[in-house]
């Protein structure tokens, strides 16, 4: 009898164990299986989030506390690396709202008087990145006079100034606040024609913007702008240069004729880009790159648009001057060419004039871009 129940306790003991082992079969089989989904991450600090290694995009709470964090600390590391981490999930559209609706502008703002170079340069990418979002854009506009004058003022060709360009350039997509640079652009042609390749790109993108809205039309064309800015025509200059240079010269011709401004005879001041862009050198340039090498150079200065550019003989005083360029008296001589460049190259912002344009094939928009987010 004292044997049966021995027997009996045993084979409970297996039941019982064989079911512990089953239970912790199919728990450790599910934690293999979906352990990424369910495992919750751990709370992080501010400062961790600053790390390097920390890649994941960030949650409100943790937006949250990096903003208190760049509010709260005097630390120039901690605030570059926060202003890293910010800067690089403002890149997704989701955070862009989550940061302005947390005021998060404002503090990212605040940083570009920073005397560090290396903060402002951080802050001036973040900026940048949330002003792909057109409502940022509204609070970002605050800042634009001083990126500005930081942009000319500031040591040429540096990664502060190229920073300040990228924003400026997004800024300046739509014609919303492209009058707040009105006063800037003839210090704007400096930076371009002494500036480094990257800066000279950069600017041309910028400028690129502004010349597609008939609205700045006079105010490019009446800054004051060195003989140099020619050289960008050369045709040994970069092509990555040069065409937008070329489509920087079209876009200002195409406005004038859009708005009916040739019957008008517009007159600028002598030194103005527009007594460059009409004038003999202009002229015998675009002539030149008629034979460059690239097919695309060649697509833009067609013969025969260039030949309407020739300058013109003033028989009043014996004198040659380029056709729309005013003399001494004021008077201009001849109407601005029509169609001194050829069609447009579609290039830098989603603005749209009210001529029909040919659509840009989605490899150009890649190549050339459109917004300057990071």
């Amino acid at each position: 009898m004292g044997g049966a129940r021995d027997v009996g306790w045993v084979a409970a003991g297996l039941v019982l164990a064989a079911g512990a082992c089953y239970c912790f079969y199919k728990l450790t089989r599910g934690r293999r299986r979906g352990g990424r989904q369910l495992r919750l991450r751990p709370s992080r600090s501010a400062e961790d989030l600053t790390s390097g290694s920390y890649d994941d995009t960030l949650n409100a709470e943790q937006v949250q506390k990096l903003l208190y964090l760049l509010e709260s600390t005097e630390d120039p590391v901690i605030i570059e690396r926060a202003l890293v981490t910010l800067g690089n999930n403002a890149a997704f559209s989701a955070n862009q709202i989550v940061i302005r609706e947390l005021g998060g502008i404002p503090i990212v703002g605040s940083k570009i008087n920073n005397p560090n170079q290396s903060i402002k340069e951080k802050a001036l990418n973040a900026l940048n990145n949330l002003s792909v979002n057109v409502e940022n854009q509204i609070k970002i506009k605050v800042y634009v006079s001083q990126v500005c004058e930081d942009v000319i003022a500031g040591p040429l060709n540096s990664a502060v100034q190229l920073a300040g360009l990228r924003l400026l350039t997004n800024m300046t997509v739509t014609n919303d606040h492209q009058d707040m640079l009105s006063s800037y652009i003839t210090d704007l042609f400096h930076v371009l024609v002494t500036g480094n390749g990257s800066t000279k790109v950069q600017v041309l993108k910028l400028l690129l913007n502004l010349s597609e809205n008939p609205a700045m039309t006079d105010r490019l064309l009446d800054a004051q702008v060195d003989s140099s800015f020619l050289s960008l025509l050369d045709g040994h200059v970069p092509k990555e240069i040069l065409l937008r240079a070329l489509t920087l010269l079209q876009n200002i011709t195409n406005c004038l004729n859009e708005e009916h401004r040739l019957a008008a005879q517009p007159t600028f001041p002598e030194g103005s880009l527009f007594s460059l862009l009409y004038g003999k050198e202009c002229a015998q340039k675009m002539k030149a790159l008629v034979h460059h090498h690239d097919a695309d150079v060649k697509e833009k200065t067609g013969v025969p648009t260039l030949q309407m550019a020739e300058p013109q003989m003033d028989s009043l005083e014996g004198r040659t001057n380029s056709p729309g360029m005013a003399t001494e008296s004021g008077m201009v001589l001849g109407p601005v060419p029509s169609q001194f460049l050829p069609q447009r190259v579609e290039e830098e912002t989603d603005h749209l004039l009210g001529a029909p344009r040919k659509e840009t094939s989605d490899r150009e928009k890649w190549r050339l871009g459109r917004m300057e987010a990071l």
